[in-house]
């Protein structure tokens, strides 16, 4: 059995959408939902799903808390879903190509430090762009700029808002994220 733990900072609708997937599938489990904000959403969603949820401070992360915790359940992959800290390099070192990242933009562009949620959609839809979608990457110690797993596009029209843009965006994430975590688990 693989171990899954993700890590999310918001709502959690990734995350859901993700246990959901796999909710049949016996040979994959989540350990796990880490979080760096107690009153986040995920926690409601973690206590339906029947999946344990942890609120750590950042420091915790960088102190090796976080590390041990992943160590002791045994933890074969992270899934960042809406995760808004930057991933020590302890976590990194101990989980080479073992940490997974969905961005809502086609990188390289529309990444880096306070791209996330909306910001990055109003980006696309202020720059005139004519396609966004998702990118899913394994994480490394900058933000965004690890090795590409893989893109899906949408077509931005000019009377698009970022709220339209969003929806659009969030069809892919839900369609496609959950199907890369399979194939990358099967090669764990």
């Amino acid at each position: 059995m693989k171990k899954i733990a993700i890590f999310a900072s918001g709502s959690g609708s990734n995350a859901e959408n993700i246990i959901n997937y796999f909710s049949e599938n016996k040979e994959i489990n989540f350990s796990f939902i880490i979080c760096n904000k107690s009153e986040a959403f995920v926690h409601e969603r973690a206590k339906r799903l029947n999946v344990p949820s942890y609120t750590f401070k950042k420091s915790e992360f960088e102190n090796g808390e976080v590390l041990t915790l992943l160590k002791k359940e045994g933890v074969d992959l992270i899934v960042l879903a809406g995760f808004l800290l930057k991933v020590p390099e302890n976590i990194l070192k101990a989980y080479p190509h073992r940490i997974i990242n969905i961005h809502p933009a086609l990188l390289p562009k529309y990444g880096g430090k306070g791209m996330y949620g909306i910001h990055v959609h109003e980006a696309v839809v202020t720059e005139g762009e004519k396609e966004s979608g998702i990118t899913i990457h394994y994480v490394n110690e900058n933000y965004d700029e690890g090795q590409i797993i893989f893109q899906a596009k949408c077509e931005v029209f000019p009377d698009d808002s970022p709220e339209t843009v969003a929806e659009k965006v969030h069809a892919l994430e839900y369609k496609h994220f959950p199907e890369e975590i399979g194939k990358i688990i099967e090669k764990i």
